[in-house]
């Protein structure tokens, strides 16, 4: 039995992370609510007082020294499964979600999370482990076969619940856009709650009527709904935005004014950092089951989740959003300083991107050549202006000052946690096929394919512009230079596919 119950003493609960004030502030808020509260710094730490104490809940980081909080919950999954572990991380992805539901996690908490929010999700937790516990023990009591088969009705039951809540926490940990959260989130609904129609609508200070976004139909209705039903089901919209709670009417008796063709419906909003956003609704128009409390938990969990996933999203797009703007600035400020060089990053970029789709590049190589093609002389930055627009030939010291820019361009893509293959790239653009190049002497195939495509690009609109040292060259030398350089300073296969453009006019658009 859980201790509360035996002594009337509150559960005590373990806290695992190695950020000092998480810990410190999450021991004072819970011990004021009159829990015990344990705390260690890592998961050997954790093992350790789980040797020497009861304990009724665990909340993990997962990314620790010496033991992550994965391992720490598959070491509790093996050693006391009764006890409830809930992961807390700052950096959610599929593979980590994936991970803990095989390791018996019992929910997932995205980082920094309202301590409000804690208190719900451990009393949830607790109050299903005093069942789980309690199960248990009646199971080691019963004798007959009857309470046997019962037990295991309630098993599966949780067990069916459980399956559930992780199939809605996976839907939802996979988005990639808003719209996209959006149609899961009906499509989610009518796979899991077995319902007719699933519809969500958009309603907040700014759209003041419920605004249709995305709906899902279990059984195709030939008939579309009348006026009257729209404006019945904009009204229980409306009432469920006021009150700020879910909507349950399992049987449609003709209250509240449902239509006659609907026999049971739900309505949950959905809330983005504390203020209703929009309503998901879900109706029963045909099948002989009904909505319950139980359907009602579903959607209110499901529009939860959904609403941490836009959370995240927005704030993943935001961070990003100025990450690039900050990289795009560097450029022209680069741009800004040699106003021979301005634009000289969106042509290249440009043409990269047509020879990439010559090439057969996929969608996602050619989103990285026009990120990397932006990009690829970022590292001029570092380079003193006394150099870089030095108007006469470079000295060998000062050519092998230029030749550092792309290793410093790959420093600062790397530093800001920004994809390998972008980072490659740029550090790469100026190998040759023959191996002759800087910065690390790659040769042929050793050299990534976009950075063979980028170096083609690079050089014909160096060649094709003017330059603080020299005046642009003329198209025709141009082409005679990249026929030269093919198979010694050019991937031939790219040069092919560079002149086949250029000689359809593709090119000359370009420039």
């Amino acid at each position: 039995m859980l201790k509360e119950n035996m002594n009337n003493e509150k559960e005590k609960i373990l806290f695992v992370d190695d950020e000092e004030s998480i810990l410190d502030i999450a021991s004072e808020y819970f011990q004021k609510k009159g829990y015990q509260v344990v705390t260690a710094k890592n998961g050997l730490e954790a093992v350790k007082i789980l040797g020497d104490e009861n304990i009724d809940c665990c909340f993990t980081d997962i990314n620790m020294p010496e033991m992550d909080g994965l391992e720490l919950a598959e070491h509790l999954r093996k050693t006391d499964n009764t006890i409830p572990v809930i992961i807390m991380t700052g950096y959610p992805s599929l593979e980590n979600t994936i991970r803990t539901l095989k390791n018996g996690v019992v929910d997932f908490l995205i980082k920094p999370v309202n301590l409000n929010r804690m208190e719900v999700c451990l009393r949830r937790v607790l109050r299903e482990r005093q069942l789980f516990v309690e199960n248990i023990i009646l199971k080691k009591e019963v004798e007959g076969k009857e309470q046997l088969e019962r037990l295991n009705r309630e098993l599966l039951y949780k067990v069916e619940e459980l399956n559930i809540l992780n199939k809605i926490m996976s839907d939802f940990t996979i988005t990639s856009s808003s719209s996209d959260v959006f149609k899961r989130l009906v499509d989610t609904t009518i796979k899991i709650m077995h319902t007719d129609e699933a519809r969500f609508y958009v309603i907040n200070e700014a759209v003041k009527r419920p605004f249709k976004v995305t709906a899902a139909i279990s059984i195709p209705n030939k008939t579309k709904s009348s006026a009257g039903t729209d404006k019945a089901i904009e009204k229980l919209i409306m009432e469920t935005v006021s009150d700020e709670m879910p909507l349950l009417i399992s049987e449609n008796k003709g209250a509240r004014s449902l239509p006659e063709d609907i026999l049971s419906f739900m309505a949950v909003p959905l809330a983005i950092r504390e203020k209703v956003f929009g309503v998901l609704t879900a109706c029963i128009k045909k099948s002989s089951i009904r909505f319950t409390e139980k359907d009602l938990y579903y959607l209110s969990f499901m529009t939860n989740k959904a609403a941490y996933a836009i959370e995240n999203l927005a704030l993943y797009e935001n961070i990003y959003e100025n990450l690039f703007s900050t990289l795009y600035a560097f450029v022209k400020a680069i741009e800004a300083r040699d106003p021979y060089t301005q634009q000289h990053s969106n042509r290249v970029t440009s043409i990269s991107i047509v020879i990439g789709k010559e090439m057969g590049c996929t969608s996602e190589e050619l989103d990285i050549l026009n990120f990397a093609g932006h990009l690829h002389d970022i590292g001029k930055i570092g380079i003193r202006d006394a150099i870089l627009l030095k108007p006469g030939t470079y000295t060998e010291e000062e050519r092998n000052i230029i030749k550092e820019h792309p290793i410093i361009g790959a420093s600062i893509i790397g530093q800001l946690w920004l994809l390998d293959s972008e980072k490659q790239i740029i550090k790469h653009h100026h190998e040759r096929f023959d191996g002759t190049g800087y910065p690390d002497g790659l040769k042929n195939k050793e050299i990534p394919l976009l950075a063979r495509i980028l170096s083609v690009a690079d050089v014909y609109d160096a060649l094709a512009s003017d330059r603080a040292y020299r005046k642009k060259m003329e198209k025709n030398e141009i082409i005679k230079i990249i026929k030269k350089g093919r198979g010694t300073q050019f991937d031939p296969d790219v040069v092919n596919a560079f002149l086949k453009l250029y000689h359809a006019g593709v090119i000359e658009k370009i420039i």
